[in-house]
């Protein structure tokens, strides 16, 4: 399968769709900016009482459980709920699952009460969201001794949803079809908040494209290729994060073609 990775993000400058956002606090502003960047419209309204009537302006709804608390959660599902009726794609980025009791609680609360289209995390985020008995880092992710495309297919099975794997080499699958991405720069990892924003990305996409799992591959493509861009005209952390808007903004198919690293597979065991 060819991957026609610019054509989406064509259709996301065309479209301009809005992307509602209930978001990780200290990476709020950098999840605003990639989205706007890109060519679509987001919003990030969090109080309870306006949740559910901008969800049904939306074209995707990206929850980030990054800053959660007990208020905001509800407020998550209030938003999802509309979603829900709407028939748009709920991203859910479980941001330091496998940390506490608490974000382990509200991860699988969500996941339980409302329907997710896709559930983005690193390793050890989607491992404890699989089910296993991992521990991760505040909100970076642990080694995983287990093999992670399988416990990736699984878990999109038993959710019925698409699963997003971020780290050196990128997994998405909905247990059917499956992309790895190899773009990225270690350069990411230095600044926070590219998670979140990867979430953002993918809010984006899968506002514009039916195949959810195609929308996530192409979105951390597009992402990963201006990262590397952007590595490779700045000095550091700070320059980076700033070169790296500016490298998205300006990306066009020729960069893409030529430096997308992305592989498609169906049902590989």
């Amino acid at each position: 399968m060819k991957v026609e990775v610019y054509k989406i993000l064509e259709k996301v400058r065309a479209q301009k769709p809005v992307v509602h956002h209930l978001t990780n606090w200290v990476t709020i502003y950098d999840c605003a900016n990639v989205v706007k960047v890109l060519g679509a419209s987001p919003v990030m309204a969090h109080a309870k009482e306006e949740v559910a009537e901008m969800a049904r302006i939306a074209s995707a709804l990206v929850l980030n459980i990054g800053t959660l608390t007990v208020d905001f959660v509800e407020a998550m599902k209030i938003a999802a709920f509309s979603a829900n009726e709407k028939g748009i794609p709920v991203i859910l980025d479980v941001c330091g699952a496998g940390a506490t009791e608490l974000r382990d609680k509200k991860s699988f609360e969500l996941l339980d009460t409302v329907k997710i289209n896709i559930i983005k995390g690193n390793a050890s985020e989607i491992a404890r969201i699989s089910g296993e008995k991992v521990k991760t880092k505040g909100v970076d992710s642990a080694q995983v001794n287990a093999d992670l495309l399988s416990l990736a297919k699984k878990l999109a099975v038993n959710r019925k949803c698409a699963v997003v794997i971020t780290g050196k080499e990128d997994m998405i699958t909905n247990g059917e079809k499956h992309f790895i991405v190899k773009n990225g720069h270690p350069m990411m990892a230095h600044v926070v908040g590219t998670g979140c924003m990867a979430a953002s990305v993918i809010g984006a996409f899968s506002a514009v494209e039916k195949d959810l799992v195609l929308a996530a591959a192409s979105a951390l493509v597009c992402f990963e290729v201006a990262a590397e861009c952007a590595a490779k005209i700045s000095k550091g952390p700070a320059t980076f994060k700033e070169k790296m808007f500016d490298c998205l903004y300006n990306l066009d198919k020729k960069t893409i073609k030529a430096m997308q690293k992305v592989e498609f597979f169906l049902n590989k065991t």
